[in-house]
């Protein structure tokens, strides 16, 4: 078998010669106008480019069926990955965050406002403080998360178990230099 050959569709799967996106016609169009470039990046990243948006208007319902902002989720979800007694210090939450520590304060801030986090003392630190996940945070935050997961399972739904395993392989492949 010439290796390369294109690999026929799993089973269940639809041909991919016989389904067209955007991205095929997108890529189509510059091979028409730009001969002289490779434009084969396009087939993989324009695609992962138009799930994102797909991704982040799913997250964007899921949360907002539970009254929570996207960012709120993050800080949150944080908090309840950390295990009882579901609390971090301010830094650890920028580290897993990623935002300033001026924009933490102020989401920090706000998150109590709404009785979602509570500000503690930090026994281990006179000047330090925790910031601990409330029994009303906890509760939408997992709300959110289980809809979240729905949203997912939904948008993952035309590839069969063993396809979703080699696209989350893939993906980490492409996204490890990014994340060390």
């Amino acid at each position: 078998m010439d290796s390369a050959a294109p690999a026929a569709p799993a089973a269940g799967s639809p041909d991919p010669a016989a389904c067209r996106d955007e991205v095929d016609r997108l890529v189509d169009a510059w091979r028409h106008e730009r001969p002289d470039l490779d434009v084969a990046p396009l087939e993989v990243l324009s695609r992962v480019s138009r799930l994102a948006r797909h991704l982040d208007r799913a997250r964007r319902t899921a949360f907002a069926e539970h009254d929570l902002e996207p960012w709120e989720f993050d800080v949150l979800s944080a908090l309840r990955r950390a295990g009882a007694p579901y609390q971090l210090t301010p830094s650890k939450l920028l580290t897993q965050t990623l935002v300033t520590s001026g924009t933490m304060t102020n989401r920090i801030d706000r998150l109590a406002a709404k009785d979602l986090v509570k500000r503690l003392p930090d026994p281990g630190d006179r000047r330090g403080v925790l910031v601990q996940l409330s029994e009303t945070g906890r509760e939408r935050v997992d709300g959110a998360f289980e809809g979240l997961l729905a949203q997912e399972r939904e948008l993952l739904g035309s590839l069969s178990a063993a396809e979703r395993g080699t696209l989350a392989g893939l993906l980490r492949t492409l996204v490890l230099p990014f994340d060390n």
